[in-house]
């Protein structure tokens, strides 16, 4: 009997390999450091991703129960450590709810300042790592430049480039060094001309845009749901910000300053200009490109922010507040606070005794939330385009595991 012959082009075929399990990282660039990721594949195919976060464990919750709220300011450096001022600020907050301290203006208006040089400085690491991670060398030399004069001007304020310990229960640990506001106006004019650099090595590169448009795909019910905050939440067209819709103690702190939050909304981001790129067709809401897309717009956020603060710091007289004695004693009860840092909320939690040393210390870190989606959104998707989901996360290990 002849056989029947088939237009091959009528005939799709499964070409199906065994399962594997590959180990990607611990190691720089494309896993952040210590993470593990456990992948299983079909060939070139993502079908499951673990993430192992167990190396970095530095016990810092239980030291926050040995020590008193001063003396633990040094461990909230080191969680984030990208963004030390901002951690600080967290912990700072949480004693002062329990202890119902409230702190000077001019306090206020400097920790703004600080927080938000802070914020570019951590979005300026996770946009040039961005880079790296997808191949790209040149715009990690022009964002840890700039990162680099921001550092230089906090080791003016604290003596210290990474680990600050400057913002403190009570207030900050010293006042500005003589024309520190007028070189700190001088790096916002600086960074200013460099955004449009960036925006055309990255944001507007056709190759970064085809590995990062349409690629791991956050909808804004799973970000919710799986607790996302910061720019993973925002960048899956989420308006939330603990700035504005925080609680009460959170948002006095800027209460009196103008800012956008950055999330797009009917196709536009706030504040469209002509200077921002447009959303490139092949992006789609909630994708790797519109996370990294929000940092560089909240870059800009930061800036205005920063100008108002050095503005309202130069109107304000008064005292900076006096930092909590390291003998403070405090009151039996427990006190949770969540603020906004450059990766998200960041909660924690202290219990008094009535001693000076706290019961219970515990934190609630916006990366460990951030990166628990990462199963999800790498499902499906390629092994090369895995660097580029993570990345685009942008989380910190001594954040995750504490």
């Amino acid at each position: 009997m002849p056989i029947e012959r088939v237009d091959p082009e009528l005939v799709e075929f499964d070409v199906r390999t065994d399962e594997m399990l590959i180990n990607m990282g611990p190691q720089h660039p494309s896993t952040h450091g210590v993470l593990r990721l456990v992948l299983r594949t079909d060939g070139e195919v993502v079908s499951d991703v673990v993430p192992h976060i167990g190396y970095l464990h530095r016990c810092a919750e239980k030291i926050g129960e040995k020590l008193s709220p001063r003396q633990w300011i040094p461990y909230t450096d080191r969680m984030d450590y990208l963004a030390g001022m901002n951690m600080n600020l967290g912990w700072a907050m949480a004693i002062e709810k329990l202890l119902s301290l409230e702190i000077p203006d001019r306090a206020r208006h400097l920790r703004v300042m600080v927080c938000e040089l802070n914020r570019i400085a951590s979005h300026l690491v996770a946009t040039g790592t961005y880079g790296l991670d997808l191949g790209s060398f040149t715009p990690f030399l022009y964002c840890f430049r700039e990162r680099e004069k921001i550092l230089n001007l906090f080791e003016e304020v604290c003596g210290a480039r990474l680990t600050y310990s400057f913002i403190t229960p009570g207030g900050v640990m010293a006042d500005l060094s003589p024309g520190w506001l007028d070189r700190c106006e001088q790096f916002l004019g600086e960074f200013e001309e460099v955004i449009p650099e960036l925006h055309t090595v990255l944001t507007s590169n056709e190759i970064f845009i085809r590995r990062t448009g349409g690629i791991g795909v956050l909808s804004p019910e799973m970000a919710i749901n799986y607790g996302c905050s910061g720019p993973v939440l925002r960048g899956s067209g989420v308006k939330r910000d603990l700035r504005r819709d925080g609680e009460a103690r959170v948002t006095r702190m800027y209460e009196d300053y103008e800012f956008e939050v950055i999330a797009e909304h009917e196709g536009r981001y706030p504040q469209d200009r002509d200077d921002y790129p447009a959303v490139p067709p092949e992006a789609v809401l909630g994708d790797c490109w519109h996370r990294f897309y929000v940092r560089m717009i909240e870059c800009v956020q930061s800036i205005r922010l920063i100008r108002q603060a050095i503005e309202k710091y130069r109107q304000c007289d008064g005292p900076l507040g006096e930092p909590i004695k390291m003998t403070q004693k405090l009151p039996k009860g427990e006190a949770y606070l969540e603020t906004e840092a450059p990766k998200g909320q960041m909660g924690f939690l202290v219990v008094g005794d009535g001693t000076a040393v706290p019961w219970r210390v515990r934190a609630r870190s916006s990366s460990f939330c951030n990166l628990s989606v990462a199963r999800e959104i790498c499902r499906g998707f390629l092994l090369a385009d895995i660097p580029a989901i993570i990345g685009s996360l942008d989380i910190v290990m001594g954040e995750i595991d504490r």
